[in-house]
């Protein structure tokens, strides 16, 4: 486009279509796996796994927006990636919210569930991560990508260890122990994310 006076901004490199394609795989298969963590947390009235199946469903957004503005200019990718930032942000807010009713309500989960659910999860999600592995240091888009993929590999593990937690004391608290990191881990990603985008932003 003429009299834009950058490159950067006005032109987009062609995507690669290795990193098209997991796109594509990652978004069929977290949106499936939102379904599977959406039934099993309410069967099991875990919060952990209910955080862990929003966690899925955004992340399927999330791969989704990537796929749309992947051959777009730099500068739309990085405006993409700063409102997921916050999206990241508020998922973490919502987590909380919903900790302090599962706590309120003294709901004790059942771990049996939890633990089968959340190791079909990890399994997933490792696959999602070796995909995207390779793209994990390109700009804030792909960043906030990788970031959503390893966040919900070590989210799995936790959830693990709540339900282990559950099985052992009968008590509810490692549930909501889970629940409480995992927005944690999404609040800190979020404003990582937040801080890349607003750089390239500001270099643009």
């Amino acid at each position: 486009m003429s009299g834009c006076g950058c490159d950067s901004v006005c032109a987009a490199a062609p995507p690669d279509p290795r990193y098209r394609r997991a796109l594509w795989i990652a978004l069929v298969l977290n949106a499936l796996m939102f379904g599977v963590e959406l039934a099993a947390s309410f069967a099991a009235q875990s919060v952990s796994l209910l955080a862990d199946a929003v966690d899925f469903l955004g992340d399927a957004g999330n791969y989704g927006v990537a796929l749309f503005v992947l051959g777009l200019a730099p500068v739309w990718r990085s405006r993409t990636a700063l409102w997921k930032g916050w999206l990241m942000v508020g998922y973490g807010v919502f987590v909380l919210g919903k900790s302090a009713w599962q706590w309120s309500a003294g709901i004790v989960p059942e771990p049996v569930v939890m633990g089968w659910v959340s190791l079909l999860a990890l399994a997933v999600n490792l696959g999602v991560a070796a995909l995207l592995f390779a793209h994990r240091g390109g700009d804030a888009q792909a960043r906030s990508v990788w970031l959503c993929s390893r966040n919900d590999a070590l989210g799995n593990l936790a959830v693990m260890a709540a339900a282990a937690g559950v099985w052992a004391t009968s008590q509810g608290w490692p549930d909501i122990a889970v629940a409480l990191v995992l927005a944690g881990l999404a609040l800190s990603s979020g404003a990582s994310v937040i801080r890349h985008a607003r750089d390239e932003l500001r270099a643009a």
